[in-house]
C-alpha cells in the first residue's frame, strides 16, 4: 500500500516535472549576452502516436497501482476527477483537506490489511503444520523445514552465526536476501527478531532450512514492511558462529549486515 502511494506520487512528479519544463521555456528570461544568438536545438519531436502510447501507458500505470486489497477505489470518480483537472476546473476540495481525507484513507487501509494479514497469516500456518517434514517450534506460531541437513558445527543461542537467506512474503514477494547485501551475512541472534533466532539456532553448518515466522514473532505491526506479515525465510549457515566478523562490524562502517538485524522498527534497507 505505501509502496503503491509513493509510485503514485513518482508518476504524478513526473507529470509535474514536464509541466515545469513547458512553463520554464515559456517564461520571459532575463537578457544575456548571448540573447540574440540563434539556439541550437536537438531534435526530440514525439509522433500523435507515441504519445497516445505514452498516455494509455501512463494510464495503465496508475490503474494497476490503485489495485490493493484494503481499498477499492472508485475508478470512474478518478476518471473525471483527471478530465476536470486537465480542464482547468476547480478541485472538489481544498489541498488541506484532501490530504486530511486521504490520511483518513490510509489510516482505514492499514487497519483493514491489518486484519486481513493476521488472519492470512493464521490460516497458512494451521495449514501448513500437516505438510510433511514440517517441524514446529511454537504451536501456530513457529515452524520450520529442513531443506538440506547439515554436518557442521550447531549454530547456538546468542551466537552470530554467518548465513545465506533470502526472505519473502505469503505470496512469494521478496523482501530481502543475503544476495543483495553482497554475500553471506552475520546475524547476532540477539539483534533479530524472536522467530528468526529460535528458528535458526540448533541449525548446522551446510544445512538448509525454511522458516515460518508467524507476525507474533516477527514484527507485527511495527517496522516498514506490511503489518502483520507472515515472513518466510529460506536459510544456509555458511558458518555457525562468526562472533568476531560481528564485533568488526559493528566497530565499522559496513551496514552490509543491517538489513537481517531484524528487530521491530530497525529494519533499514529492507524491501517495501
Amino acid at each position: 500500500m505505501l509502496k503503491k502511494a509513493r509510485d503514485l506520487i513518482l508518476a504524478a512528479s513526473a507529470v509535474l516535472a514536464c509541466s515545469t519544463l513547458t512553463a520554464q521555456t515559456t517564461a520571459p528570461t532575463a537578457t544575456s549576452p548571448n540573447a540574440n544568438k540563434p539556439a541550437v536545438v536537438q531534435s526530440n519531436d514525439i509522433s500523435k502516436e507515441e504519445l497516445t502510447k505514452a498516455s494509455g501507458a501512463f494510464g495503465h500505470f496508475i490503474g494497476r497501482n490503485l489495485k490493493t486489497p484494503a481499498i477499492q477505489f472508485d475508478i470512474d470518480a478518478i476518471i473525471q476527477g483527471i478530465r476536470d483537472g486537465a480542464a482547468g476546473k476547480q478541485a472538489p476540495m481544498s489541498d488541506k483537506d484532501y490530504e486530511q481525507l486521504m490520511s483518513k484513507v490510509q489510516e482505514h487501509a492499514i487497519t483493514v490489511l491489518t486484519k486481513e494479514n493476521l488472519k492470512s497469516a493464521n490460516e497458512y500456518l494451521d495449514k501448513n503444520v500437516k505438510e510433511a517434514g514440517i517441524v514446529v517450534v511454537q504451536p501456530g506460531k513457529l515452524q520450520y523445514k529442513i531443506i538440506t541437513p547439515g554436518t557442521g558445527p550447531t549454530v547456538e543461542s546468542h551466537s552470530s552465526p554467518k548465513i545465506n537467506y533470502v526472505g519473502e512474503f505469503i505470496d512469494g514477494t521478496a523482501f530481502g536476501s543475503s544476495e543483495e547485501a553482497g554475500g553471506p551475512v552475520t546475524i547476532p541472534l540477539d539483534q533479530t527478531i524472536q522467530g528468526f533466532s529460535l528458528g535458526i539456532a540448533g541449525m548446522k553448518e551446510g544445512e538448509k532450512r525454511r522458516l515460518f515466522v508467524h507476525p507474533d514473532l516477527g514484527y507485527g505491526t511495527s517496522g516498514h514492511l506490511p503489518p502483520n506479515s507472515l515472513l518466510i525465510f529460506d536459510i544456509e549457515v555458511v558458518k555457525a558462529d562468526n562472533s568476531s566478523q560481528a564485533t568488526q562490524n559493528d566497530d565499522s562502517d559496513d551496514d552490509d549486515d543491517d538489513l537481517m538485524r531484524l528487530s521491530p522498527g530497525d529494519n533499514k534497507g529492507i524491501k517495501h
